[in-house]
Formats: C-alpha cells, structure tokens, sequence
C-alpha cells in the first residue's frame, strides 16, 4: 500500500523553480539561483522522506460511544500521540459508515513532538440500525511539509444507532426540574384531585382547608388534614402508527422515528411518575406489545423493543389496532396515538375505530403540523400556479385545525404538533392529564 504523499508545498515550490528557470534565458544571474535552489530543494526532499520514515511516529485511537442517539449529536474523538522528535501536522480522514454519503470529511491537527492531541467531532444519524465505521487514515508532514505519510489505523466498529436516549436524559430532569419551564414544558395548576388517600397529618400554613379531617382534629384537639397523593401506576401507552402516513421525512427523519423517540421519552418519565408505560406498534398488521408495567428492566425492554422496529409502510388498519386494545387492555388506560391525518377524510375515516378507542380508555391523537405549509402560506403567490398551490396549502392547513375540533366534539383530546417540538408538547399533555386528574 503506498504510504507516501506530495503535499502541495511540494508543487509551489517545483513551479517557482521552473518559472526562475525560463526567466534565466534572460537573465544569466537568474540560472545560478535556480541551481541552487533546486539543489535544496533536493536536499529537503531527502531529509523530508528521512525524517517521516525514521520511525513509526503516529499512532492513533477512534474513542465512541457502543450506540448512538438517533436524531442526536453523537461526539466521536480521535486520539492521535505523536511520537516524533519534531511537530507534526496530522491531516485525518476517517471512514464514516456508507448511509451519510460522505467522502469530504477531514480535520487537521497540529501535534507537538512528542506529545498528544485529541480531535472530537459529531456524528448525527437519522435513522436506527447498524452502523459500520471502516479505517481511520492519517497523514502525518513534517515542518518542511513536501511530503506527508500515511498511517491506517484498522479501526472498523459496528456502532447500534437506538431511539433518542439523549433526549431521554433531557426531558427526565426537565420534567422533575423546578426550571422546566426553560425546556418548553409548562408548569401545570392543579384543577383537581385524584383522591387516592396517602396519610393523616398536621395542619400546617397553605394546606387546603377543605381537606380538614374534623375527627382526628376532635382526637387530637390540633387542626388535622387528610394528605392525597396523585394515583400511581395507571397504564401509559403509546400506540406507534408505522404506516404509510408515517414515511413523511422532516430533517432526514421520518415522522415514525420522531414518534418513537417521543415514546421512549414520554415511557421513562411516566416510569419515573410511579406509572405503568408500554407500547404497541402497528401498521396494517399489529406488530408487537410491550405490556404496561414499571420494573425495573421495563426501559430496557421499551427502548430494545423500538429499536427493532421495522415496516414497508403499508396502509394502516385502526380497526385491527382497536380489535387488539379491546382485547388486550383490561384496564382504563392513558393511550398516545402517533399517527398522521393529511385531510379531514382520512381522519373521518378512522373516526368510529377512535371513538370505539376512546369509550373504555383515555385517548390522545397526537398528530403532526406540515411546517412547510406554514412556510409556503407565508410567501407571496406569484402567477396562476402560484396561487393555485397556495389554495390547496391553505385548504390542508384549515383542514389540520378542523381535525382537532371534530377529534374533541367526539371526546378525543389531541396533540397538533411539528415534529420538533413532539417530545414536548406529548410531555405537556401528560402532565396536564396528570393534574387535572383526568384518568
């Protein structure tokens, strides 16, 4: 494998030289310089070559994670030690999996003799799977900087691309934070109780007083108040639509794996709320069901289970999904459906099979804005075409705002979101569901 490179100082050089040799059949003087710059320029060329090949000077280590976010920034850090007696300039090329299409990418670094330095950069996949990164190539010149050797570092690793467990982390401390308010989640007044009793204790300054309890005050002769606590370990379930609806890309991202990392996400912080969180996945075939529960294996469970998903989003059967729910779910149970309705009629026909859905449990439809609707109706119609795509923009925007009111006419809460801020505004409504008491 050859090892050895010009550099393009190289090639600055060798022109400068044979344009001092054209110039010299003009002026005699010229032609001694350009002997004897191209004697030293020789000369460096030898001690270049001496000096790279003197000993094995660079080696070099690829430091990641064993599994990346999807949809995340995920850090990569290369760690090069320099082991020549002199500075070295490192150019690095390191082979990124096949799926980013991407051959351009390459960072240099500059390397004191015999010390250590360390690249980092981010890696941002949008889609779950395997992911294979080949060798890891570096070019190492000296001060002279003619010529630069090539190292290969076998570095090839299969790294699992999983839902967005970086978002997992965000949204657990925003949704406990005091300042979650900064995340976007709002701060939820409680509207109501779901009385399920915890303790009897003192009365003490802010206590509702209409939770006096008179007989333990008589006992004790001292203001007594009953204590609740929200209702723990009610079913959460997400219902993940893997159909044809769900192939919409935003950001090289499928709406589907924007809803499974909401659901990973949205699982976690029911877990951490003393909730039950399972999820069902389907398309026009039920896919497979992770039962409500919080164990403590119940996240990983989750979290393998989504990554596995797969579909050749086919039309989806909502009459299957309700059969299956009916079924399965014995108990009344929060449901988070994840799906997309592009018209009023695509979601009228589903209509019966969500109300059927919304008689025992608790549904939400959450179901995604077209921002570039938003975008197109923002921009001036020039011309008949114009004007025409505007409409029919304009017709399918009213149409999303009039899901929602026809989804709440028949008892159906809804979520309209973009699939930037899914995560959380699934999260608000949880929580407003939660104070409200509403399960």
């Amino acid at each position: 494998m050859r090892k050895l490179y010009l550099e393009n100082r190289f090639f600055y050089v060798g022109i400068a030289l044979v344009i001092l040799f054209l110039l010299s059949w003009t002026l005699d003087v010229l032609f001694l310089v350009t002997q004897f710059g191209l004697a030293l320029f020789v000369a460096l060329c030898i001690l270049d070559i001496a000096l790279l090949f003197s000993r094995k000077g660079i080696l070099a280590q690829r430091n990641m994670a064993d599994r990346f976010s999807n949809g995340d920034e995920n850090p990569v850090e290369i760690n090069i030690d320099n082991r020549y007696k002199f500075d070295s300039t490192i150019r690095i090329i390191d082979e990124l999996p096949p799926i980013f299409q991407r051959r351009d990418v390459q960072w240099k670094a500059h390397v004191k003799r015999l010390a250590s330095e360390s690249v980092t950069y981010q890696i941002k996949p949008v889609k779950r799977g395997v992911y294979d990164f080949g060798a890891l190539n570096l070019y190492a010149s000296t001060p002279i900087n003619f010529f630069s050797r090539r190292y290969v570092f076998e570095q090839g690793k299969q790294v699992a691309v999983y839902p967005s467990y970086l978002q997992l982390k965000k949204y657990e401390l925003a949704a406990f934070a005091q300042r979650s308010f900064q995340m976007g989640l709002k701060k939820m007044r409680r509207i109501g109780y779901t009385m399920e009793f915890e303790q009897i204790k003192d009365y003490v300054q802010g206590d509702d007083p209409r939770f006096i309890n008179w007989k333990a005050t008589a006992r004790r002769n001292q203001m007594m108040v009953n204590q609740f606590q929200d209702q723990k370990s009610q079913p959460i379930i997400s219902i993940v639509d893997k159909g044809r609806a769900m192939k919409m890309p935003f950001e090289n991202m499928t709406l589907l794996d924007y809803a499974i990392n909401a659901t990973l996400v949205i699982s976690n912080i029911a877990i951490k709320k003393q909730d039950n969180a399972g999820v069902i996945s389907f398309s026009n075939k039920m896919s497979g069901f992770v039962p409500a529960n919080r164990r403590s294996n119940q996240m990983h469970k989750i979290q393998e289970f989504l990554y596995a998903q797969k579909t050749n989003f086919k039309e989806s059967n909502v009459e299957l999904l309700q059969r299956f729910v009916h079924a399965n779910l014995k108990q009344r149970s929060l449901l988070l459906f994840y799906t997309n309705f592009e018209s009023l009629n695509s979601m009228r026909r589903q209509l019966p099979y969500l109300r059927a859905l919304g008689k025992k449990h608790l549904l939400v439809v959450v179901f995604f804005r077209n921002s570039e609707l938003k975008k197109l109706l923002n921009e001036p119609a020039n011309g008949m075409r114009a004007i025409f795509t505007k409409v029919i923009a304009e017709k399918q925007f009213y149409d999303k705002s009039q899901i929602v009111k026809e989804l709440k006419v028949n008892g159906i809460y809804s979520v309209l979101t973009t699939p930037e801020t899914l995560t959380i505004d699934t999260i608000n409504k949880y929580l407003e569901i939660k104070a409200r008491g509403l399960m």
